[in-house]
């Protein structure tokens, strides 16, 4: 189970356990508006022992008492009332605002339906974050387009297109390299090689930066620590600790669809299937190489 699953369900326990909270507080604040709460200090006095005046009469009624006796009324008030045979009084309509919450009660519901509220959006978002993307954007599979679409967006880029929809580089793959790419790449990166293009994650294997293209070399360079690849991602120089990660494909037809959310990672070090130099002056000094 990942590190972010594990948060969301803690995250999730927090709401429950926030919610019961919340429906028990505002229970008990309606529960007090019956019976009252006493001060620790009056309970305390009620606690003593009975004091009997100097006439031998005992002493007035304790604060306890008082509220016991007004508990015990307010029950008696609530039994049913014996029918007695007399003669039927006319029906009167009830005042809406005496059968209605006291203002009390409607403060502490309000607030509660509040913290309600405001705590299943917070579980809306932690569900849609750990919810898997089925539809468009990084994540999930993109359409590309089609093949030829795809190379003359390449040629136009001078040799790189960047779909930031799915951040993510194309590039063309030669056919002279295939025999070689066998014996490294996967079947998921090898469908779109045979179809001449290769898509590669932006995201650079050493720290995560953005690799840019660099038109002068025909090269990717990270402008963060200096890894440099070659123009189907595989590692030329630098820290990384791999060639740029690539995506699964799939070619119906002409057309490609990338799977974002399947990352295979890069092949190791040494790999060079192309063997492609750099064509020019390099964009970011430094990489090693």
């Amino acid at each position: 189970m990942s590190t972010t699953t594990i948060v969301a369900i803690a995250g999730l326990v927090l709401v429950v356990l926030a919610g019961v909270l919340l429906f028990a507080t505002a229970r008990r604040r309606d529960t007090d508006v019956v019976s009252g709460v006493m001060s620790s200090e009056t309970a305390r006095r009620d606690r003593g022992p009975v004091a009997l005046s100097e006439t031998g009469e005992a002493a007035p009624m304790t604060g306890r008492e008082v509220e016991l006796a007004a508990v015990a009324a307010r029950r008696e008030a609530d039994k049913p009332v014996k029918v007695t045979d007399r003669a039927p009084v006319a029906w009167v309509p009830p005042d809406e605002e005496t059968i209605g919450v006291t203002r009390r009660q409607f403060f502490n519901r309000s607030i509660v339906a509040t913290f309600a509220f405001g705590l299943s959006g917070f579980g809306a978002a932690v569900l849609a974050f750990i919810w898997p993307s089925n539809t468009g954007g990084f994540g999930a599979k993109i359409n590309v387009g089609n093949i030829d679409d795809i190379r003359a967006k390449i040629a136009d880029g001078d040799g790189f297109a960047y779909y930031p929809e799915g951040r993510m580089w194309i590039t063309e793959f030669p056919s002279e390299a295939l025999d070689k790419a066998k014996a490294v790449y996967s079947p998921p990166e090898l469908t779109g090689m045979e179809a001449g293009v290769v898509a590669l994650y932006q995201k650079c294997p050493h720290l995560g930066c953005r690799v840019p293209s660099c038109v002068s070399s025909q090269w990717f360079e990270c402008g963060c620590h200096g890894s440099q690849y070659n123009q189907v991602g595989e590692k030329r120089g630098g820290p990384a600790p791999r060639g740029m990660d690539h995506f699964a494909m799939e070619v119906s037809g002409n057309s490609l669809t990338v799977d974002t959310g399947t990352i295979v990672p890069g092949p190791p070090i040494g790999t060079n299937t192309t063997g492609q130099e750099a064509e020019g002056p390099h964009c970011v000094s430094g990489g090693g190489h």
